[in-house]
């Protein structure tokens, strides 16, 4: 029997800013993640507050999610976990002279029937793909 269907999705920019600067408004941006936050109360999300080190690093947590690698500043990693999903999220960080190659990746499953729903209703009608796009505009925006 196949386990739960997987979905992965790379969102991109160029920004025109250095490596330090992108990682900082990656950073600034990952702390406002998990707002509103009567929805990662209501999905049952494991981490459900800000906990742990500033600036990020492994271990620390915001709404929503963990980090579980840092490292500063090419790559964050975010795992989550709720009652419909396990998830990644991965913020690369590729300079190239003057301008910075922002990745913003995210790897989930949605075991269940339930997951299967959450999955129709957050990935499938394109939610997700806006919702990753607008966090990558807005580091770009911050650096601007």
């Amino acid at each position: 029997m196949d386990g739960p269907r997987r979905y992965r999705d790379v969102r991109t920019a160029v920004v025109e800013a250095s490596e330090r600067a992108v990682w900082q408004a990656v950073l600034d941006q990952v702390e406002v993640l998990g707002r509103p936050a009567w929805y990662v109360w209501l999905i049952g999300c494991r981490d459900r507050r800000a906990l742990g080190q500033r600036p990020l690093a492994v271990g620390s947590a915001v709404p929503g999610f963990r980090v579980t690698a840092a490292d500063p500043p090419d790559r964050l990693v975010l795992d989550g976990v709720h009652r419909f999903s396990v998830y990644t999220l991965t913020f690369r960080l590729v300079p190239d002279g003057a301008t910075t190659l922002l990745e913003a990746h995210t790897d989930a499953t949605f075991p269940g029937v339930l997951g299967a729903i959450y999955r129709l209703l957050v990935i499938d009608s394109g939610f997700h793909r806006l919702a990753t796009r607008s966090i990558v505009a807005r580091v770009v925006r911050r650096v601007a």
